[in-house]
């Protein structure tokens, strides 16, 4: 008699348990009366401006809003997207060739492999980086290898560190900057080097900018494609998720090179009918009011990154002032790991984060913390860290 499992070997490989185990920390916290502050995940805590909902309200209220919307996203949203683009970043895209919609960049980049690569290719994936990354490479059955980020280099990976054995096996790179965790930015410079890199090595570029519109100080992060001749080795993906708090509407783009943005589409035509468009609607209307009258929600992020950080610090706790994204990445303070200290700080004090090792192996020292609360609530946890740091004694 054969034994059955219904449960695939890969789904072993996608190294995500450790965000169900930090929902059962919040549970326990709360069965013993804890009252929990979530700042394990970077999900919005405010709504889309008005703008943009009445712009989502208008669309469900008509009858052709229902229809399978394709896969590529409406001609609208991309000539939207192409206009903000050159808008932004002045870089002119084709919105027939060069834009793809998606349901946020995370669908993009889980399918990305399984549409360019094959078992047993091999890309490069930054450590620590967004876990997405790694999950999408499991399923495709292509091998990760660690791009080291570390400090001394600024969280910036040397290229030039890489053995050429190695670049012989890639077919991919993954960049994300801003970064999750990180929150650290590259230049132009930067990238150029990346672009020189990729063309030399012959292997594809893909940079994850899902914030590059939640940069801090007067940052406006640049994009891949910003360097002459990108396109033919990169691809970008953005998100509306975080910059217009649309996260549950699910509606990203990709952008850039277009026989991987055809293959990508390939794969979607036989798994997806594409995103609703009703928040394609959505989407447009923040773009176009974006770029009429920017009104940027990372001001609000800016404002609790500068609350939280001098609180955190005023309890002795010396976190580093990030210049993007809603994420600290905190050193944990010695005689703690990443993980005892995560779940010990939620357990005892009901303050949630997210142990850095779940972003690779270099993470381990670190725990993200999300700026996804109003500010009040940012300060209440930082007085709860400062008191849980000073009156426990770990091992």
């Amino acid at each position: 008699m054969k034994n059955v499992h219904f449960r695939s070997k890969r789904l072993n490989l996608l190294g995500s348990a450790i965000f169900a185990e930090v929902a059962e920390w919040k549970q326990e916290a709360r069965r013993n009366g804890l009252s929990v502050i979530s700042l394990d995940i970077g999900s919005p805590d405010q709504p889309p401006q008005e703008q943009i909902r009445a712009a989502l309200a208008a669309a469900s209220l008509r009858p052709d809003t229902y229809r399978y919307p394709g896969t590529e996203g409406t001609l609208a949203f991309r000539e939207t997207v192409a206009k903000w683009f050159r808008h932004r970043f002045r870089v002119e895209l084709d919105p027939g060739k060069e834009v793809l919609s998606l349901m946020g960049t995370q669908d993009g980049l889980a399918h990305l492999p399984l549409a360019i690569s094959d078992p047993g290719d091999a890309a490069l994936l930054p450590d620590p980086g967004y876990p997405v990354y790694g999950a999408g490479l499991a399923v495709a059955g292509v091998d990760a290898i660690p791009l080291p980020l570390l400090p001394e280099n600024g969280y910036l990976p040397d290229f030039d560190a890489i053995p050429q054995a190695v670049w012989d096996k890639v077919k991919f790179m993954i960049l994300n900057y801003p970064s999750n965790p990180l929150s650290v930015t590259a230049d132009l410079a930067f990238f150029e080097w990346a672009v020189y890199t990729a063309r030399r090595q012959q292997v594809l570029l893909v940079h994850d900018n899902a914030y590059s519109e939640m940069a801090f100080d007067g940052l406006r992060p640049p994009s891949v494609l910003e360097i002459p001749g990108a396109s033919d080795v990169a691809i970008e993906f953005h998100s509306l998720s975080k910059s217009y708090h649309l996260a549950g509407t699910r509606l990203g783009f990709a952008v850039g090179n277009r026989d991987v943005l055809a293959a990508l589409r390939a794969l979607k035509n036989n798994i997806d009918f594409g995103v609703f468009l009703g928040a394609q609607e959505a989407g447009i209307a923040a773009l176009e009011m974006d770029m009429r009258e920017p009104k940027p929600i990372a001001g609000l992020y800016e404002r609790r990154r500068d609350a939280f950080v001098h609180a955190l610090r005023e309890q002795g706790w010396n976190v580093p002032s990030p210049r993007a994204t809603m994420f600290l990445w905190a050193p944990v303070p010695e005689g703690w790991t990443s993980r005892s200290f995560s779940q010990e700080l939620l357990t005892s004090t009901g303050v949630a984060s997210i142990p850095g090792n779940a972003f690779g192996g270099l993470g381990e020292g670190y725990v993200r913390l999300a700026l996804v609360e109003p500010e009040d609530c940012l300060l209440e946890a930082a007085k709860r860290i400062g008191g849980f740091i000073k009156t426990k004694h770990p091992c």
